[in-house]
């Protein structure tokens, strides 16, 4: 099939607003740019959108030095990259060492979410191994939950929007794709395709797939007003179970780092065996 890189998106800040890109240079640990940094609560425990969903209002756009952090009824902040200074935070099961943002940051976040939060950066993402459970020993990843890259296809996201439109919640849909947060989405290939690829090609870069995405409540939350609905997890429950878990899109790890991927990449992949 003629299947091609349909979008591209990176996420600097973990569960703050994403942004398209028309390419993305491809690190061992992801996306350049993506997820590099996080938010956390004072004891440096993780904080997403999961349960403070007005995190997927904050805006955050890199800069030579930084960031630039907007927020609808607040001032543009400039966060310039921190230096030095390193504390332990808490992302899941790992503890990783990482560069705090500062206080001016710091009040920013807290002033806009209305709890105390403070921002942190991946300085060295070598610091924290995948799950070995899928993953090589030298296999590293950002601030995103698992693994460097997530992949989507639009021809699954058509598939799920045809089943929510034919279910009880109905009026819930269409869903967009922005919903899933992914950073490279397919088009030109089958519902559900990716279930059964082992590794894929894009353009010059390589990947292995090694595990479908679990799916969790930040994907019910309207990226655009923050406001929590009953899909897709409804639909996904009854139609992409595995045990506990409800399945959208797949795990990615680079092969190829310092490539770069572009929107209209050619695709092409191996299947696993029986």
């Amino acid at each position: 099939m003629n299947a091609v890189v349909g979008g591209i998106a990176r996420y600097p800040v973990k569960s703050c607003r994403g942004a398209a890109v028309s390419a993305a240079c491809v690190e061992p640990w992801g996306l350049r740019g993506d997820r590099r940094w996080m938010i956390t609560d004072p004891d440096g425990e993780f904080v997403t959108a999961r349960t403070v969903h007005r995190l997927l209002l904050v805006e955050p756009t890199p800069v030579d030095d930084g960031l630039v952090l907007r927020a609808p009824g607040a001032t543009p902040l400039h966060v310039p990259e921190p230096a030095g200074g390193l504390t332990d935070v808490v992302v899941w099961r790992d503890t990783v060492a990482a560069t705090p943002a500062g206080p001016e940051a710091d009040a920013w976040l807290s002033a806009v979410i209305g709890r105390p939060l403070r921002l942190v950066h991946l300085d060295d993402p070598t610091r924290r191994p995948v799950d070995q459970d899928y993953g090589r020993p030298d296999d590293r990843v950002s601030f995103a939950d698992g693994f460097p890259l997530l992949l989507t296809t639009e021809g699954s996201l058509a598939a799920l929007n045809e089943l929510i439109a034919d279910g009880p919640n109905a009026a819930e849909g269409p869903m967009s794709m922005v919903r899933f947060r992914p950073n490279v989405v397919i088009a030109g290939t089958p519902a559900w395709a990716e279930d059964g690829w082992r590794s894929i090609r894009i353009g010059a870069a390589r990947f292995r797939v090694v595990k479908p995405c679990g799916r969790c409540v930040l994907t019910t939350i309207d990226p655009e007003t923050a406001a929590k609905g009953r899909e897709p997890l409804a639909t996904l429950a009854r139609h992409r179970r595995d045990g506990k878990k409800v399945l959208f899109g797949v795990n990615l790890v680079p092969d190829t780092p310092g490539a770069t991927i572009r929107v209209g990449d050619p695709c092409e992949w191996e299947v696993r065996g029986p």
